[in-house]
């Protein structure tokens, strides 16, 4: 009897797409940014994403969903406040004005205005595993302290020295960081993750 291959979810032209964006993409980033950047939340999740894509894994994809798609929303809105109003919403995309980086850098980093479409759109294809928020929590407690540790705090990579741009001084950086740990699960990845497993099917974890 011929066992029949599974159909794949995701089409192969997509994954080849966002094959050759990564090909780009990295060492750009790597080279002209630093390898510090690839410690922001959505930087790293490009990455994921490129093995949710070709693995076809719903784990994956939906633990990038539930992690960043509200904080790839806000860095579109303020980018569009800023373009369309002159004023920044919550900060963030201030470097996209910069004219003192060349404008083919900074549009590089437009790929967050594509990422909400494909992470909904990966959710739908995949399904949502409800492990997904887990997975992502896990990734935080891990990435959060590394970013503290290596980073260089004038960076501000995940804002761990300048929530919202502005110097914080209730707390020490230390504290800090663990206050971030917990909030960032709280107040992003859960409640994302209430919506989208309202919206999306759920997937058998156990298959």
């Amino acid at each position: 009897m011929l066992v029949q291959s599974k159909p794949r979810r995701i089409p192969l032209a997509v994954k080849l797409v966002y094959l050759l964006w990564m090909a780009i993409w990295v060492p750009v980033y790597w080279i002209f940014n630093s390898p510090e950047n690839f410690l922001w939340l959505c930087d790293l999740a490009n990455i994921i994403l490129l093995f949710a894509l070709c693995l076809e894994s719903s784990l994956l994809m939906s633990s990038q969903a539930a992690g960043v798609l509200l904080i790839q929303l806000f860095w579109v809105l303020d980018f569009l406040s800023a373009w369309l109003l002159g004023s920044h919403l919550t900060g963030g995309t201030e470097y996209m004005f910069d004219t003192g980086q060349p404008f083919w850098l900074r549009a590089m980093s437009l790929f967050h205005i594509v990422m909400p479409p494909l992470l909904l759109w990966g959710v739908y294809r995949l399904g949502y595993d409800c492990r997904g928020w887990k997975l992502q929590t896990a990734i935080a407690w891990l990435l959060l302290p590394a970013t503290f540790l290596l980073a260089d705090p004038a960076l501000n990579i995940n804002w761990l020295w300048q929530p919202f741009g502005l110097p914080q001084s209730l707390l020490s950086p230390h504290a800090f960081v663990l206050f971030m740990m917990f909030a960032y699960p709280l107040v992003l990845v859960f409640p994302t993750h209430l919506l989208l497993s309202h919206w999306f099917r759920p997937v058998d974890a156990s298959k």
